[in-house]
């Protein structure tokens, strides 16, 4: 690290947990970020500032005006461009010394393979089931950590998958059953509800990078905002999973 880097990161690197080794692990560290808006905003806002060395800044939208609401990468200047070209913009001022790479396009199960190689955790942002199973799998066959979240009206909720045998993946949670997704353009969403949900995801990103505290492995923490309540209910692994799951004996 030089000088700059070393104040930039002054107040993280005077935590134990993290120190001059541990902000070196975030420097060097690779996140790939799927979805960029309520969510991923205050994720990749937070990621960027504490010095992630690499965001991978996926999502095919464009900017809108009922965005502006609650997704805070984007500004009223920007409406109809790219949210990655959006995002960018953002990232790159609060912190120029990260390296910033944009994926426009869909993200399915053909294009996550490249996206996800060499990365160290994965932060799910999205807003659809589809991608959601997709990502989910992804992630469980190159063993990276996923750090879910989701949030709509007043209500969030966030877990971190390891991506590794042994725990729960995103599929134990919700299995496919073919249900409809709810949406905020559907359902409405109070903003600082996102804001909320997308920093906690940043904080356990964090803390899977740098291998400290305890992240919500095989754990669901869920935020009801009307009553200002947080409760943590165990999330243990399917063994019938077909994603994580042992595979059938024949």
């Amino acid at each position: 690290m030089n000088d700059d880097q070393l104040l930039r990161y002054s107040r993280q690197i005077m935590l134990p947990a993290v120190g001059v080794e541990g902000q070196q692990r975030l420097l060097d560290a690779r996140v790939l970020i799927v979805g960029l808006g309520g969510l991923g905003s205050p994720a990749a806002l937070y990621l960027a500032a504490a010095g992630v060395g690499t965001l991978v800044l996926a999502d095919f939208d464009a900017v809108d005006l009922s965005n502006l609401q609650r997704q805070i990468l984007h500004a009223t200047p920007r409406i109809g461009a790219t949210k990655v070209d959006s995002a960018i913009e953002t990232l790159r001022a609060v912190n120029p010394d990260v390296r910033l790479e944009g994926h426009k396009g869909a993200v399915n199960e053909q294009t996550l393979p490249g996206l996800i190689a060499g990365a160290d955790a994965a932060v799910d942002c999205s807003d659809n089931f589809a991608t959601r199973y997709a990502l989910n799998e992804a992630c469980v066959r190159a063993g990276v950590p996923l750090v879910s979240g989701a949030a709509i009206r007043t209500e969030g909720q966030v877990s971190v998958f390891p991506g590794r045998p042994g725990g729960p993946c995103y599929q134990c949670l919700y299995p496919r059953a073919g249900g409809v997704d709810e949406t905020c353009s559907a359902n409405g969403v109070l903003a600082p509800v996102v804001g909320i949900i997308g920093s906690i995801q940043a904080t356990e990103t964090l803390k899977v990078l740098l291998g400290v505290g305890e992240p919500l492995y095989g754990r669901l923490l869920l935020v009801d905002a009307m009553a200002m309540e947080l409760r943590t209910v165990r999330l243990p692994a399917d063994p019938r999973c077909p994603v994580c799951g042992e595979p059938a004996s024949t």
